[in-house]
């Protein structure tokens, strides 16, 4: 995602360049059409948008999940800086964000996100892909086992599928109702960027299921709330520490 990860990476080709714009285009077709985003009325752009900045600095600075994925995102060698790879922009549809791996940034749906929590979960989802994508050489745009894992780890790991997100979206009382929830969502989020059949989505997400959902890198557990993310951060420090003094 950082700029240590871009010059690390070659260039893409030009048919994979051509894939990355249809791709981007599906989620983000503003993108495509002008190369920036679509203002509409000035007027509520501008509240959109500084909403949508607040939010995510109150994100940043504050949040456990996203505090531990910058923490481990600097430690691979992709540091993160707020105003290079972050973009509140309009999207269309209900899309919320997306991360745009040909820029190495994430796009927030500035007139899609609802409240400080929902930030905190797309930021957190988004910023799980961002770390695949500098730790891993990800094919996002022409493998969907790929994405297919991203999609996974990111489902488990950003808490959307704790029970308060589920209780609200009335799903539960399942039998191994965490895994369930998690490949829904993984299904749901390929099927928002790929235009692809759901049974292709569902077979890739079902190959790479299990050991992307027990790849629970850099957390080290699944962190089912806040607590669990608090403490994650903790162990991933200490980690550091630990092997800073051998």
């Amino acid at each position: 995602m950082a700029g240590a990860s871009d010059e690390r990476r070659p260039g893409p080709a030009a048919g994979e360049s051509l894939q990355q714009q249809h791709v981007s285009c599906q989620v983000f077709p503003e993108r495509l059409a002008q190369g920036k985003p679509q203002q509409g009325f000035l007027s509520s752009f501008f509240s959109n948008n500084q909403k949508c900045q607040l939010m995510l600095l109150k994100t940043l600075q504050t949040n456990p999940y996203v505090k531990l994925l910058l923490d481990a995102m600097k430690h691979s060698g992709c540091a993160v800086n707020r105003e290079r790879h972050f973009s509140c922009e309009d999207c269309n549809g209900n899309v919320s964000g997306g991360f745009d791996a040909s820029m190495s940034q994430i796009v927030l749906c500035q007139n899609n996100i609802r409240n400080q929590a929902h930030m905190n979960r797309v930021v957190t989802h988004e910023l799980i892909h961002a770390f695949d994508h500098c730790r891993a050489h990800v094919d996002w745009f022409t493998n969907v086992r790929h994405l297919a894992c991203s999609e996974v780890r990111a489902a488990n790991l950003s808490g959307d599928c704790s029970l308060t997100n589920e209780i609200f979206r009335l799903h539960f009382g399942l039998k191994q109702h965490h895994q369930t929830c998690v490949r829904d969502r993984a299904i749901h989020s390929i099927l928002a960027v790929r235009n692809i059949s759901k049974e292709v989505a569902q077979k890739a997400v079902d190959e790479v299921f299990e050991s992307c959902f027990n790849d629970h890198e850099p957390f080290g557990r699944i962190p089912h709330n806040k607590t669990y993310a608090r403490y994650a951060h903790r162990d991933f420090q200490n980690r550091d520490r630990y092997y800073s003094n051998i």
